[in-house]
């Protein structure tokens, strides 16, 4: 058969591409050619997993943990997953209810996979993280944004969300902390989405990166009709190893247990040995870069403002910032090319996270006060060369 005759679904060719890597990938190019770029497009951890967890990853080697674990995770790590929810959420969860996957990423595919019908509706904060929408189409179902505003933070309305309410509704996603605005929700938020009585998917990843709040708060706390998506990339640094999990409510263990057994037989064992050393040994290392972030957050939020660029309300968790910069170019992908092409600074077009952020920047401060404090300058220097020339239009 020749190549020339495969023909990709329409679902397949509307996936998007990634504009984080879009911008990576240039600058990576540039990287190339000697130019010195500064990396706040990427929304990674610039520390290294803690040693006590590269420990364990060795020593799992060495003990030849290369088996087939239990296709819903090894025991043990469920195990320890239900003691850290007591302790850090005083929730009683049965080790049963964790589904451990390769990455929050292919998590939130089963998961979308499995609940959506053709034209059922998910609803969708605007601003959102950028993949959500690609997730829920790729499995036939159709994104409803509901804005979100600025002067609010950018954080879910319970009232605004329950207006896009429809009999078509299947579930209402959520993301606190949140990516790209480091929005954080709490309790009454919570709360006030789980009466609405719709299924919730509550994307917990950043948790562990809340600087307003001694602890987070999980959807859980507050309904059951809801699973909770977590993982180990963000707070302990453990992007590559691709390890997450799924909280799923009782009736739908077996049904996702099989899908597992089908699409993931299991997870790398010696990653989740890992994961478990990450849970009870890590988390004292988990604080103190929190310190770390929350010292990066004030700078770069002051610095921002400096410049003049749009920032309403402080961000509260995750490591983003959400900055208004349309009196530079409404475009905000135009915007973030030039930025990098003139000044060498990496960042991500607002324009990627739904129509409400258009207009804005999203700045990622994983990385050093050294290079936050060197971007801003280099802004400074670009800002300073466009001051008086008028916005742009795309």
């Amino acid at each position: 058969m020749s190549l020339d005759s495969v023909t990709l679904t329409p679902k397949a060719l509307g996936v998007s591409p990634f504009m984080v890597m879009e911008v990576l990938e240039r600058a990576q190019e540039l990287t190339r050619l000697g130019r010195d770029i500064l990396h706040l497009e990427v929304g990674e951890p610039d520390f290294p997993t803690p040693k006590v967890v590269v420990e364990a990853m060795v020593k799992a080697l060495e003990e030849e943990e290369f088996k087939y674990t239990h296709s819903q995770g090894d025991l043990e790590l469920r195990q320890g997953l239900a003691k850290h929810y007591q302790t850090h959420y005083g929730l009683d969860i049965d080790p049963s209810r964790f589904l451990i996957c390769p990455g929050t990423s292919p998590g939130l595919s089963l998961l979308f996979g499995a609940l959506l019908a053709p034209g059922d509706e998910v609803i969708l904060s605007d601003p959102h993280y950028c993949c959500y929408p690609n997730f829920v189409q790729f499995s036939g179902g159709i994104p409803v944004l509901c804005p979100t505003l600025e002067s609010d933070g950018f954080r879910l309305d319970p009232q605004l969300v329950k207006e896009k309410i429809t009999p078509k509704t299947k579930a209402i996603v959520i993301n606190s902390p949140a990516n790209p605005t480091g929005a954080v929700l709490g309790p009454d938020r919570l709360q006030g989405l789980a009466d609405l009585g719709v299924f919730i998917v509550s994307d917990e990843i950043y948790h562990g990166l809340n600087y307003q709040d001694e602890r987070d708060h999980s959807i859980l706390e507050y309904t059951e009709r809801a699973v909770a998506v977590g993982g180990f990339s963000k707070s302990f640094a453990m992007t590559g190893w691709r390890i997450g999990y799924l909280i799923l409510p009782y009736d739908l263990v077996r049904p996702f247990q099989r899908l597992a057994q089908n699409f993931f037989i299991s997870v790398n064992a010696a990653v989740q040995k890992a994961a478990l050393t990450a849970l009870t040994k890590a988390w004292p290392t988990v604080i103190e870069r929190r310190a770390i972030y929350d010292r990066r957050r004030k700078l770069l939020v002051k610095g921002l403002k400096d410049l003049g660029l749009g920032i309403l309300v402080e961000p509260e968790g995750a490591f983003y910032a959400l900055a208004r910069a349309d009196h530079l170019n409404v475009d905000s992908a135009a915007l973030v090319f030039e930025i990098l092409e003139e000044v060498g600074v990496g960042l991500t077009p607002g324009r990627e996270f739904g129509s409400k952020a258009e207009g804005f920047l999203r700045f990622s401060y994983a990385t050093s006060e050294e290079n936050i404090q060197k971007a801003l300058e280099r802004l400074a220097k670009f800002i300073a060369a466009r001051d008086s020339q008028p916005a742009k239009r795309a």
